[in-house]
């Protein structure tokens, strides 16, 4: 096996569940450690992949280019931002028609507001414009993942789901509500 580090894997997840992953953590002390959103199913999250309707982009920059994406899935809105450490991703943004479907790879952040609330946002990696059936298929799979994570939360030696009962209760009903809530917009009618 090779010494080369590897990446973590992108995790699947509603924004209903992302943008209630408030607590963030490392697992050693290195600076250059991962950081990780823990989230409210009981895993950590240190790259998520997410699709969803781009509606809007905003250059938000003072002194630079610092743009801002809403991507809207069927559980609520995610927030991207891409500046000059993700060239490609503003450029997306920048080029970007709205309303298009996209696919982003991205490390999930957090931040403090003054107030003392947490904002959850995404810094992309990548964005990609995608069809309406790769938005579909990315539905069931999110959809699969959360329930998987559900199902595990009170399996025993769930360390990252005793964390997360910790951080923010063991009612996982609002996450499993968010999975019928996605999934019955494949039922409705044409």
């Amino acid at each position: 096996m090779s010494g080369a580090p590897t990446r973590e894997v992108a995790r699947r997840v509603f924004a209903a569940e992302f943008n209630d992953a408030t607590f963030t953590f490392k697992e050693s002390d290195d600076e250059r450690a991962p950081l990780y959103a823990l989230l409210p199913t009981g895993e950590r999250a240190n790259r998520v992949f997410v699709t969803g309707t781009l509606t809007e982009t905003e250059d938000i920059g003072e002194d630079a280019e610092y743009w801002r994406g809403r991507v809207v899935d069927p559980t609520g809105t995610f927030f991207v931002y891409a500046g000059q450490y993700q060239p490609e991703a503003a450029a997306a943004l920048r080029d970007a028609e709205t309303p298009t479907y996209v696919a982003v790879v991205g490390k999930p952040r957090t931040y403090e507001t003054d107030d003392g609330s947490v904002n959850v946002s995404l810094r992309p990696e990548s964005i990609t414009m995608v069809e309406e059936s790769v938005r579909d298929r990315w539905v069931v799979e999110a959809a699969e993942r959360t329930l998987d994570r559900i199902e595990a939360f009170n399996e025993e030696g769930n360390e990252y789901a005793e964390r997360a009962r910790a951080e923010y209760g063991a009612d996982t009903s609002a996450y499993r509500q968010a999975v019928v809530d996605a999934l019955a917009e494949f039922d409705a009618p044409e």
